[in-house]
């Protein structure tokens, strides 16, 4: 196996007298999808805080390929929970504003970003605002502004919990599509069991907080997977959903 492209050993984190991360060891190899499980509250955003440099662990390493992870460095491209498009902004503009910040010209990032737009599924809502669009054409807009970041990772905290059955459905199988077209390598945070089946290679469960590692689940199905559940897909979804529930047997 190559080296891990992510990797976390022994991470501790409390804020104040609330213990939320007890001692969290996890990795994500280069390609990968690697989805993070557990109960509200177990810390699972918390991981993507130590990451993107928003918190401090009180101990333990997070290692880059290898070296001491920089979060100065925004090695990642971040996805927060909702579409986080400014209203004021149109959709070309909320896309290239990653590319801007970075400190690229408008001229440039817009040069990066238009070509994207068909292949996002946005092709003509370029000069829309947000508001004028759909759900679902919301949250690829904001994966476009993501993944346009050329980052050496993505990471997705619960991206598609806010929309409805159908468009989330649909959100799912757009992502593995592109995912599998673009060969990101990713770390979704989420609360759906049959989202981090369809999509992952590989499912962190955590327990309770403070949360460690309850167990580790391998999703050994070839891509594409079925959108309704196989035999396969709920015999995994039925363990998972074991372990959440009794995370220390």
């Amino acid at each position: 196996m190559s080296p891990a492209r992510l990797q976390l050993i022994n991470l501790r984190k409390s804020f104040g007298a609330t213990a939320v991360l007890a001692d969290i060891s996890l990795s994500v190899q280069p390609g990968e999808f690697v989805s993070i499980l557990g109960p509200s509250g177990a810390g699972k955003s918390t991981i993507l805080q130590l990451l993107t440099g928003a918190a401090t662990p009180d101990c333990g390493q997070m290692l880059l390929d290898g070296a001491p992870l920089s979060p100065s460095s925004h090695p990642f491209a971040f996805m927060p929970q909702g579409d986080a498009l400014m209203p004021w902004r149109r959709i070309i503009d909320n896309a290239t504003l990653g590319l801007q910040v970075q400190g690229m010209s408008r001229k440039a990032a817009r040069a990066r970003v238009e070509p994207l737009f068909a292949e996002f599924g946005l092709a003509g809502f370029e000069r829309h605002y947000p508001v004028q669009l759909s759900g679902g054409m919301r949250q690829r807009a904001a994966l476009l502004r993501t993944a346009v970041q050329e980052r050496a990772m993505l990471l997705l905290d619960e991206p598609f919990g806010a929309l409805d059955a159908l468009t989330r459905a649909q959100m799912q199988r757009w992502l593995a599509d592109m995912r599998a077209r673009h060969r990101w390598t990713v770390l979704l945070i989420t609360h759906d069991v049959r989202e981090a089946v369809l999509l992952s290679d590989r499912i962190y469960v955590l327990s309770h907080r403070p949360a460690r590692v309850a167990r580790q689940f391998i999703v050994p199905l070839a891509h594409p997977r079925p959108a309704l559940a196989s035999p396969a897909l709920a015999a995994i979804e039925a363990d998972i959903m074991q372990t959440l529930l009794y995370p220390e047997d």
